[in-house]
Parts: structure tokens; C-alpha cells; sequence
């Protein structure tokens, strides 16, 4: 098992605020015609989260790292959904009038 130091979390818990941040700020200045591929990424980055959170919970050993695992996943996966129905709902207003 690997120990974590409270410096590793500390500095696992900066790198995820500035991560944060800079998505943040990322994502604020896109164009409106660049939505749309936008989410397709983010429902992809989604499903990479679910993988990664379930990978982490077979190898977990305490209680705290699977519950954690278990709301990274129900966390990622209701943004895929959120995501994937919302790209849908934004492609039918591209579609011709009598396509619907």
C-alpha cells in the first residue's frame, strides 16, 4: 500500500484547484459554434473519470477510498448523461425543419 504525506495531499489538492481553475477559465472564452464538440469532449473525459474511478475502487482497502470511488462515479456519470443530452437537444436545433 502506498502511504500519502498530508504534503502529498496538499499539493494533490493545488494541482486540482489550478486545474480547476484553468479549465475554468478555459471553457469561458469559447465560441458558441465550438459548444457542440466541446461537450462531445467533455461526455469523453467523463467516461475516462468512470474507468479511472473503477480501477481505483478494485484496488481500494478502506471504506473512505470506496465511497469516494462510488461518488467519483456517480459524479462522472451523471455529467456523461447531462452531457450527452444536452449535445443532443443543442444538434436538433441545427437540423432542417422537416428532419425532427
Amino acid at each position: 500500500m502506498i502511504e500519502s504525506t498530508s504534503a502529498d495531499i496538499i499539493t494533490n489538492i493545488m494541482i486540482f484547484a489550478l486545474a480547476s481553475l484553468l479549465g475554468l477559465e478555459l471553457i469561458k472564452h469559447v465560441s458558441r459554434l465550438l459548444h457542440t464538440p466541446l461537450m462531445s469532449l467533455t461526455n469523453a473525459i467523463s467516461s475516462v473519470a468512470i474507468v479511472a474511478a473503477l480501477i481505483v475502487m478494485s484496488y481500494a482497502n478502506t471504506t473512505l477510498t470506496i465511497t469516494l470511488a462510488a461518488v467519483a462515479i456517480a459524479c462522472a456519470a451523471t455529467n456523461a448523461i447531462g452531457g450527452f443530452m444536452i449535445t443532443e437537444r443543442i444538434l436538433k436545433m441545427f437540423r432542417k425543419d422537416g428532419k425532427k
